[in-house]
C-alpha cells in the first residue's frame, strides 16, 4: 500500500537537513531519505572553516551530524533508502526507494547532489579499492608516509592535496592546465607546500602495480614540441576532477541542462514542474558551497510550503 506524505525530500547534504527543518517547523511532515552518502559529499570533508558559525571550523561529518539532529528535533522523518523510480508529473508524485517502497509525494524537493567524476581510464576500475580513490579524506589514512599523486587544478584539488601532505611523505599534484584554478589563499598554500609538487600540463594516462597502484604514467606537454612520456611512483592515486549531478532516475520527466544538473527558474528552487524543487549541488554548477546548498534547501522548502498553502 502507497504511503501519502507532504512533502519528500530526497537527499541529506546541507541542501536536504536545511529543506527539513524549515519543513518540519512549518508543520508539513517532511519525510527524508538519505540516500547513498548520508550526509552528501560533505562528510568526505576533514574540516571546514568557511561555514558561518564555526569559528574554529569543524569537519563535515560533524557539521552533517548537527543538521541531522536538528532536523530530527523539529519532527522530520529520517529515513534509509535510495529512490530508485520517480514519476514527477501529476498531483501526486510516485517515488519508488530501493525498488520497493512506494510514496506518493504531494511536494517533493530535490536534493541529491553531485557525485565525483574519473578519468575514464580502466586502470581506474582495475585498482579500485586497491589504490584509487576519490575521497581523499576517507582513505588519505591508509597512505601515511607514502607517496601519492592527486588529479586536478581547482579547489577541491588543491584541499585534497594539502590535506595527504599533512600525512604522506610526498604528495604529486597532477594538473592539465599551466595553471591552478583554485582561490588565491588555496593556490599560495599548495604551492608553498614543501611535502607537494605541482606537476603543470601532465595527464595521468594509466596506472601500474602487482598488488595494487605502484605507479603513474604520464603525458607530458610542458616545454615539449611534441607530446612526450613520463612516469612517476605513487602508492595511490586521488581523483579531484568535478563532479556528475545525480539526476539519472530524474532524466527525461525534469529539464536538465547540457551536464545533467536541474534547470531553476531565475535563482529559486522552482523547476518545470509544478510542486517539485531543487536544491543544493544537483542544481548548481556554479558555487557548490556548503552555504549556498542550504539557503537553497531553505528557499525550496519554503516554496513546498507555499505551493501546498496554494492547494487547500
Amino acid at each position: 500500500m502507497s504511503e501519502i506524505v507532504n512533502c519528500l525530500i530526497i537527499g541529506s547534504g546541507p541542501a536536504g537537513f536545511t529543506a527539513a527543518i524549515y519543513a518540519a517547523r512549518a508543520n508539513l511532515s517532511p519525510v527524508l531519505y538519505e540516500g547513498v552518502l548520508p550526509g552528501g559529499q560533505l562528510t568526505t570533508t576533514a574540516e571546514i572553516e568557511n561555514f558561518p558559525g564555526y569559528p574554529d571550523g569543524i569537519s563535515g561529518s560533524d557539521m552533517m551530524e548537527d543538521l541531522r539532529k536538528q532536523a530530527a528535533r523539529f519532527g522530520t522523518d529520517i529515513r534509509f533508502g535510495v529512490v530508485t523510480e520517480a514519476d514527477l508529473k501529476g498531483d501526486l508524485k510516485r517515488v519508488v526507494v530501493d525498488g520497493e517502497k512506494e510514496v506518493l509525494a504531494k511536494t517533493v524537493i530535490i536534493a541529491t547532489g553531485a557525485s565525483a567524476k574519473y578519468l575514464g581510464l580502466p586502470d581506474e576500475a582495475k585498482y579500485a579499492g586497491e589504490g584509487v580513490s576519490a575521497c581523499a579524506t576517507c582513505d588519505g589514512f591508509f597512505y601515511r608516509k607514502k607517496t601519492v599523486a592527486v588529479v586536478g587544478g581547482g579547489d577541491t584539488a588543491c584541499a585534497d592535496a594539502l590535506y595527504l601532505a599533512g600525512l604522506c611523505k610526498k604528495v604529486y599534484l597532477v594538473v592539465r592546465k599551466p595553471f591552478l584554478r583554485a582561490s588565491k589563499i588555496m593556490q599560495e598554500r599548495t604551492l608553498n607546500h614543501e611535502n607537494i609538487e605541482v606537476l603543470f600540463e601532465h595527464e595521468v594516462i594509466g596506472l601500474d602495480g602487482d598488488n595494487g597502484v605502484a605507479g603513474a604514467s604520464l603525458l607530458i606537454r610542458r616545454g615539449q614540441p611534441d607530446e612526450a612520456k613520463g612516469h612517476i611512483d605513487i602508492d595511490g592515486l586521488f581523483l579531484a576532477i568535478g563532479h556528475q549531478p545525480n539526476t539519472k532516475v530524474f532524466a527525461g520527466q525534469i529539464d536538465l541542462d547540457a551536464e545533467g544538473y536541474i534547470k531553476t527558474e531565475n535563482g529559486s528552487p522552482l523547476t518545470n514542474l509544478p510542486g517539485v524543487f531543487a536544491a543544493g549541488d544537483v542544481a548548481d554548477p556554479v558555487y557548490r558551497q556548503a552555504i549556498t546548498a542550504a539557503a537553497s534547501g531553505c528557499k525550496a522548502a519554503l516554496e513546498a510550503e507555499r505551493f501546498l498553502l496554494t492547494k487547500e
